[in-house]
């Protein structure tokens, strides 16, 4: 095999998998936060995406100022989310928040194809689509773009979960009855983890907008974002980081060899193997908290 090709499968699947994790920290940012699994962060990637479309493309804003207001309306609607919704089921089984994630994924599917259709639409970032080279290796300007992003949002997050605000919020996510009883706000923290959470669907859904359109395939991001979080570690935000590395290079390289075996579409099938194999033997994945609980 061409070693110039290896390397060039791999260094696309490795800026390709830190686009993944953009949606994988918005996983963690709440499970870190409040140890809620959201089935919803494709569906509010999607709805960032629609919404700086709606200043930009609609009323003609420019970016600048888009993206910036996008990021203040989804940070509210992940507050809402979390207040009207979610808090209500505190202290419930695991599978009612998990159901009500799903159906609040499902709802804003729903709202955005109804207000928006379903046609393809671009961002419009800005990025040249001009042949860029490392070497003899081609490399995507967009995927650098959102490498740098992510790369950018996994120092954010660990400076924020260093602060006070972010010590506050692990420790909710530990014990919600022993952060009360130190007078820990917790419906604030869970609310604000949404908020952030929401934000960084801003970010993903603009990268991810540029790399293939904003339309309801968006949403199905989950699948890649749930898969790096599981294996990284739903609790880890660097865990979400090297783990969207890995899944990617898998994927890039793993599809090159097995779509001419299996007819194409190989790469669905190796994120659905590693979702199932870091399920069975390693089920708080690769830098996630392992818990010990005495009976």
């Amino acid at each position: 095999m061409d070693w110039v090709l290896l390397a060039e499968l791999t260094v696309n699947g490795a800026l390709t998998g830190l686009l993944y994790s953009l949606v994988a920290i918005g996983l963690v940012l709440i499970y870190k936060s409040s140890a809620v699994p959201n089935l919803a962060q494709g569906a509010l990637t999607m709805t960032g995406a629609y919404v700086v479309l709606a200043f930009s493309h609609n009323l003609g804003w420019p970016l600048w100022v888009a993206i910036p207001l996008a990021m203040v309306i989804m940070f509210f609607l992940g507050v809402g989310i979390e207040r009207v919704a979610l808090r209500r089921l505190a202290g419930r089984p695991i599978v009612m928040i998990l159901m009500m994630t799903m159906g609040i994924d499902i709802f804003l599917r729903g709202t955005t194809l109804a207000i928006w259709g379903g046609t393809s639409r671009s961002v419009e970032l800005g990025v040249s689509y001009d042949p860029f080279f490392v070497g003899d290796i081609l490399l995507s300007r967009i995927h650098i773009v959102g490498a740098g992003a992510a790369i950018a949002l996994l120092v954010a997050s660990l400076l924020f979960f260093r602060s006070r605000l972010g010590i506050r919020l692990r420790a909710i996510s530990d014990d919600y009855l022993a952060s009360w009883s130190v007078g820990i706000s917790v419906e604030r923290g869970v609310g604000l983890s949404w908020g952030l959470a929401s934000i960084v669907a801003v970010v993903t859904g603009v990268i991810w907008g540029e790399v293939q359109g904003v339309d309801q395939t968006l949403a199905a991001l989950l699948l890649k974002g749930l898969a790096v979080a599981v294996l990284g570690g739903l609790d880890s935000i660097i865990g979400a980081v090297v783990a969207g590395i890995i899944l990617g290079v898998l994927e890039s390289v793993g599809s090159f060899f097995l779509d001419d075996l299996v007819g194409g579409g190989s790469r669905d099938l190796i994120v659905a193997a590693v979702l199932i194999l870091t399920v069975m033997i390693r089920p708080h994945g690769l830098f996630g908290r392992h818990d010990i609980e005495r009976v």
